[in-house]
C-alpha cells in the first residue's frame, strides 16, 4: 500500500519527527528523572539507567523485528515478517495503511518511541530490587511478546481490536494499561523491598521528580497531538485536551490530598499531572475540551485513591505504576467510551453521552483483554526470566543499593 511520494507533506513530516523527539524526551530525561527523584539515594543511578538503556535496547529491537510484528499486515493477532530489519520501510514514500502524507520511516520512528517508553513505565514498580540482567531480559521478552502483539491488535490495519472498533488514540490500552498491569504482575512475582512497609523509604530528591514531571507534560504533546500524524486541526484538538486533562487532574489530586491528609504536596501535584496525562491519552483524539476536564478531574481523584489504598492489598509498587498507569489508563479508556464525539474526529465514533452506548461496551472489552493479556503474559515472562538469569538481586546487594552493587557507581559525590 505504498502511497504516491509526491503526496508526502513536509509540514506533516516535520511535525511527526518533532513529536518523535518529544516522546523520546518523555523517557530520557523525563521519566528517568521523575522516577529517580522518588527512590532512595543508593538507587538513583540504577533507576536512571533503566529508562536510558531502554532507549537504546528497544530502538534496536524495534528495527530488527518489533516494528514488523506490531504493524506489518498479516493476521488479526500479529504482524508478519516482511518489515524485519526495516526492509521495505521507505524514508521517502508513505505507507498509506497508516498515513499518506509522511514517509513510512517517520511513522516507524514515531511508534518506536512509544515502544521505548512503555517498558520503562513498568520499571517504577520494581525499582530498588531488580537485577540489571533480569531487567534487560524481561524487557526484550515483554516488548516482543506483550507490547508488539497488543499494538497490532489496537493499531494494526488488520488488528482484531481495531476491527472491533476500539478507540485508543495514543495508547491507553497499548501503553498504560499494559504497563500498569504488567507492573502489578512484576511486584507480585518479585516481592517487596526489604523493610517495606515498616521502614521509611522517602524520596531522595523531589526536585528531580518535579523536573521530570514537567518534561513529561511537555513531551506528552508529542505523544498525543503527534498521533494525529499531521499538522492539522485534529493535532490542535489533541494538544488542547491533553493540556486540560493534565491541568484538571493536577488540581483534583491536590484537592483530594488536601482533604484526606491535611496538606497539599508537591509530589502529589506532579503525580496528579501524570495521572491526567495518562487518562486523557486514549481519548485525546476523540473528545472536546469540556470532557477532557471531566476526564482529568476524575483521574486525579481515582488515581490518588488507588495509590492511597495500595498498602491495604500488601503489594510494593515502589513508584505507583499500578495506581497511576494501570488505573488511570483504565479510566481513560472507559471515559473514551463515554465522551467520544464524531464532531471532534469523524474517523472515531460517538460515545455513550452522544447516544452510542455500544462504544462503552467495546471499550470495556478492550480494557478487559488488555488487562488479562498483560497481567497473565507478564507472569509467564517473569517466571521465564527468573529461570534464565534471575530477577532479584540478593539481600546484601539490595542493602548496599543497586548503584554500587549493579553498576559500581554513586549518584552523588559527597566527599571531595
Amino acid at each position: 500500500m505504498a502511497a504516491d511520494a509526491s503526496k508526502v507533506s513536509a509540514g506533516d513530516t516535520a511535525w511527526v519527527l518533532t513529536s518523535s523527539a518529544l516522546v523520546l524526551l518523555m523517557t530520557a530525561p523525563g521519566l528517568a528523572l521523575f522516577y529517580a527523584g522518588m527512590v532512595r539515594r543508593k538507587n538513583v543511578l540504577a533507576t536512571l539507567m533503566h529508562s536510558f538503556i531502554l532507549a537504546a535496547l528497544i530502538s534496536v529491537q524495534w528495527a530488527l523485528w518489533g516494528y514488523s510484528l506490531a504493524f506489518s499486515p498479516w493476521h488479526a493477532l500479529i504482524g508478519g515478517l516482511q518489515w524485519v530489519g526495516l526492509a521495505g520501510v521507505s524514508a521517502t514514500e508513505a505507507y498509506a495503511g497508516y498515513s499518506a502524507t509522511i514517509p513510512h520511516q517517520a511513522y516507524m520512528v514515531f511508534q518506536c518511541m512509544f515502544a521505548v517508553i512503555t517498558p520503562a513505565l513498568i520499571t517504577g514498580a520494581f525499582a530498588e530490587r531488580i537485577s540489571f540482567k533480569g531487567f534487560l531480559v524481561f524487557s526484550v521478552l515483554w516488548t516482543t511478546i506483550i507490547y508488539d502483539p497488543l499494538a497490532h491488535w489496537v493499531w494494526g490495519v488488520d488488528g482484531w481490536l481495531h476491527a472491533l472498533g476500539a478507540l485508543d488514540f495514543a495508547g491507553g490500552t497499548v501503553v498504560h494499561i499494559s504497563s500498569g498491569f504488567s507492573a502489578l504482575a512484576a511486584v507480585l512475582m518479585i516481592g517487596r523491598r526489604q523493610g517495606y512497609p515498616r521502614e521509611p523509604m522517602l524520596p531522595n530528591n523531589l526536585t528531580l521528580t518535579v523536573t521530570g514531571a514537567g518534561l513529561l507534560w511537555v513531551g506528552w504533546f508529542g505523544f498525543n497531538a503527534g498521533s494525529a500524524l499531521a499538522a492539522n486541526g485534529l493535532a490542535v484538538s489533541a494538544f488542547v485536551v491533553t493540556n486540560l486533562g493534565a491541568a484538571a487532574a493536577t488540581l483534583s489530586w491536590v484537592i483530594a490530598e488536601w482533604v484526606w491528609v491535611g496538606k497539599p504536596t508537591v509530589l502529589g501535584a506532579a503525580s496528579g499531572a501524570v495521572a491526567g496525562l495518562v487518562a486523557i491519552t486514549p481519548a485525546s483524539g476523540f473528545v472536546g475540551p469540556m470532557p477532557a476536564i471531566i476526564i482529568g478531574l476524575g483521574a486525579g481523584v481515582i488515581c490518588y485513591t488507588a495509590v492511597r489504598t495500595k498498602t491495604k492489598f500488601g503489594y510494593d509498587d515502589a513508584l505507583d505504576v499500578v495506581g497511576v498507569h494501570g488505573v488511570g489508563g483504565t479510566w481513560g479508556a472507559l471515559a473514551t467510551g463515554l465522551f467520544a464525539d464524531i464532531a471532534v474526529n469523524a474517523a472515531g465514533a460517538n460515545g455513550l453521552v452522544f447516544g452510542n452506548p455500544k462504544q462503552l461496551g467495546i471499550q470495556a472489552i478492550a480494557v478487559a483483554v488488555s488487562i488479562t493479556f498483560a497481567f497473565v503474559g507478564s507472569l509467564v515472562l517473569l517466571k521465564v526470566t527468573d529461570a534464565l538469569v534471575g530477577l532479584r538481586v540478593d539481600d546484601e546487594a539490595e542493602r548496599m543499593g543497586l548503584d554500587l552493587s549493579e553498576h559500581d557507581e554513586n549518584a552523588y559525590a559527597l566527599e571531595a
